[in-house]
Parts: structure tokens; C-alpha cells; sequence
């Protein structure tokens, strides 16, 4: 039991470490806390976390059917993704400012978690970077020792999101249109880094093959 509990607790540090790095998931739930309230923001990481974990599961089972269907699709899936993170990258980068409401109304919230979990999938760098985490320090023994981790990460992982949002949602009164401005403008940018370096990434492998 003891062992279990150490797990599910380290479980809970990697998750952590794997969604607190800034990038644009995080900006993304920066922006939304702002403008739609900490509901919105923390369903978008609730999508981000729920990738977390889907990729920690995947690593941390060494399931090779899926690891193979992943690989064997690696330019397709960097193709799509690029797309897909160009076309977020566009809407957040021309986004106008507004004035935030004095009451945030959270809006269509599957939509939220669709596009968190949507956007982590799509990231070329996630699946590499959890799978190094998950092996290189799960340390596990067995399917049940496996899902508790696995369980851990996604704990941790919303802890992560559920304290970012809402610390910004305590801040929010205080954030300007000006401010919103610089978090649309940083979040499409990012965005469009990443979309770039997967369609570059599968043009390389293009090439190659």
C-alpha cells in the first residue's frame, strides 16, 4: 500500500513537470481564465491533462501497437498537427483584445477541452518528451503499478492547471486590454513556431524517405 501511495506520488511530480513548462497550452489557459473565467481555463487544461495522460499511458504500458501506429503515421500526423497549430495560431495571433467583462461568461466548455487536448496531441515534441519522463523515472512494476502512475500524472497534471488558472483568475481585475493584447499575440506566435517546425519536420522526413 505504501509503495502504491510513493507511486501515485510520484506520479503526481511528473505531471507537474510535464505540464508546468510555459508554452502555448499554458498561455492558452492564461488568455481564457482572462477572458471567459477560471471555468473555461481549467477545462482547457483538463483536454491538456487528459493528453498527459493518454501519452504517460502509452509510455508507461509500453504499448507498441500504439507507439507503432504513431510512428509509422509520423508524417501524416505531423502534416495534420502542423495545420492544425498554424490555424490556432492564426485566430489567437489576429484576435482583438476586449474589454474583459466584469463577469466572465465561461461559453461551450467541451469545446475548451477539446482544443486543450486537441492542441497537446498535435504538439511534435509531446509524445518524445513525456515517453523520456515516463521511462526515465517511472521505475514501475507491473499493469497496476503502471496505472497508478498513469493516474498520478494526470492528477498532477491538473493540479498544475487548476493552480495556474486560478491564480490568474485572482489577478484578473487587475490585467488590462493591453495585457490580453501581448497573451493573444505570444500564444500564436508560439503556436506558429511549433505548427512550422512540424511541417518542416515531415517535409524533412519527406525527402528522406
Amino acid at each position: 500500500m505504501l509503495e502504491e501511495m510513493g507511486i501515485l506520488w510520484r506520479g503526481v511530480v511528473l505531471g507537474v513537470i510535464i505540464a508546468a513548462p510555459v508554452g502555448p497550452i499554458g498561455l492558452l489557459c492564461i488568455r481564457r481564465s482572462l477572458e471567459r473565467g477560471l471555468t473555461t481555463g481549467f477545462a482547457t487544461g483538463i483536454g491538456a491533462a487528459l493528453a498527459d495522460a493518454m501519452f504517460s499511458a502509452v509510455a508507461a504500458f509500453g504499448i507498441t501497437a500504439v507507439l507503432d501506429v504513431i510512428t509509422g503515421n509520423m508524417l501524416v500526423l505531423q502534416v495534420v498537427g502542423g495545420l492544425f497549430l498554424l490555424a490556432v495560431a492564426v485566430h489567437s495571433f489576429m484576435r482583438d483584445p476586449k474589454p474583459l467583462a466584469e463577469v466572465p461568461v465561461a461559453g461551450n466548455l467541451p469545446a475548451a477541452v477539446l482544443t486543450g487536448f486537441l492542441l497537446t496531441i498535435t504538439n511534435p515534441v509531446t509524445i518524445l518528451g513525456i515517453s523520456a519522463v515516463i521511462v526515465g523515472f517511472g521505475n514501475t512494476k507491473g499493469p497496476a503499478q503502471d496505472a497508478t502512475l498513469v493516474a498520478g500524472v494526470f492528477l498532477g497534471s491538473l493540479l498544475w492547471w487548476a493552480t495556474l488558472c486560478g491564480g490568474v483568475t485572482m489577478l484578473r481585475r487587475r490585467v488590462t486590454s493591453r495585457t490580453v493584447h501581448w497573451i493573444n499575440r505570444g500564444t500564436g506566435g508560439l503556436l506558429a513556431v511549433l505548427g512550422l517546425y512540424a511541417l518542416g519536420s515531415a517535409a524533412t522526413g519527406a525527402m528522406a524517405a
